[in-house]
């Protein structure tokens, strides 16, 4: 039967972007909510969190480190579902294997040991990611939740390797029991506002579209979701137990001349450093892929296997099986850009 309140839910990593979303919407829904972050004792830290409408009476914040084992169980035990955002996000890791694949790995092993020993969860909901279907846009194929990535390296999109890694390791988990089910969402690059004051780092790309950080505009385009798309994504694989298997979650490929206008439209263009050298062309991209080998490996990797194609993906089964209703891409570009203007992550120079 569907998972409905007064069952209570678990969200790891509940101060992050996507989990702060997840944690307002269970509370709107009269869920009681256990939310996991890393010092719960740490005065006016979650501020955020627990001024949500709800939060009094149904939000407690529980202290767990992705790393330690059974850090977990208290959090998880008693809860009727456990929905499994926390992971390390970043481009560029100084030390990959350190800093991506292990926390990804081990933490989902630490979270889901934590859920074999609590008789009361019956749904795990994983935030895995596109990352894990595929490291590279390819020219004609329609990406599925059938694909798997199988390229990424410590060296190749390192990032996209830990969640590829990591999704893996929680369907192996989820074969060896019969008590719970496992539902796995797989975002694009998720933009949107934020309930917290943190920079996401999807964001992070269109701050450094303002802020003149490229050189000009590239051949690069992104396959974009709104994070309160993905958060009611999160939601609704909770509570329909019929839902099952991967899901991707993403709205239009939207490119970054795409981008640049959308924000030149909206009157970012004066006192912003939008770019307008045009360097999506042949000789351009040329240019850029040398440049990409001065870059941070991960950044580097990412240049060259993304440059000049867009990642094509079928939504069908979120929106079918699921009932997901993506935003437009532009939307969730100016909502983005406004809520990093109202927090000040972005302020006008002229």
């Amino acid at each position: 039967m569907p998972i409905t309140p007064p069952g209570p839910v678990c969200v790891t990593g509940a101060s992050g972007f996507i989990a702060a979303h997840i944690v307002r919407e269970l509370l709107e829904l009269g869920y009681e909510v256990r939310g996991t972050v890393r010092s719960p004792g740490d005065s006016g830290k979650y501020d955020y969190l627990t001024s949500l409408p709800g939060a009094d009476e149904r939000l407690t914040l529980v202290q767990a480190d992705l790393l330690t084992p059974g850090a977990y169980d208290v959090a998880v035990d008693g809860c009727v579902a456990v929905l499994h955002t926390a992971s390390p996000y970043v481009v560029h890791a100084e030390d990959p294997q350190r800093d991506l694949v292990e926390p990804a790995l081990q933490g989902t092993r630490n979270v889901l040991a934590s859920v074999d020993k609590a008789d009361s969860v019956q749904r795990v909901v994983l935030t895995s990611s596109l990352a894990a279907i595929s490291d590279e846009p390819h020219p004609t194929k329609r990406f599925t939740e059938h694909d798997w990535n199988d390229q990424s390296t410590l060296t190749r999109n390192p990032y996209y390797l830990s969640k590829a890694l990591a999704e893996k390791e929680a369907w192996n988990l989820a074969k060896d029991q019969e008590r719970w089910s496992l539902v796995a969402i797989n975002p694009y690059m998720t933009i949107g506002p934020s309930i917290g004051p943190g920079m996401n780092t999807s964001n992070g790309v269109l701050k450094g579209i303002l802020e003149g950080d490229y050189p000009g505009i590239l051949a690069l385009s992104w396959g974009f979701v709104d994070v309160r798309d993905i958060a009611h994504a999160h939601v609704l694989a909770m509570q329909d137990d019929e839902a099952e298997g991967r899901h991707i979650c993403a709205s239009e490929v939207v490119s970054m001349a795409e981008v640049v206008q959308i924000l030149r439209e909206a009157g970012y263009a004066d006192g912003y450093k939008l770019p307008s050298l045009d360097l999506s062309g042949g000789v351009g991209s040329f240019v850029v892929r040398l440049f990409s080998y001065t870059q941070p490996s991960g950044v580097g990797s990412y240049l060259r296997t993304h440059l000049g194609k867009d990642m094509l993906w079928s939504n069908d089964k979120a929106r079918d099986k699921l009932g997901v209703s993506f935003r437009p891409g532009k939307e969730s570009i100016l909502a983005a850009v406004e809520d990093m203007v109202k927090q000040g992550h972005l302020t006008p120079k002229g």
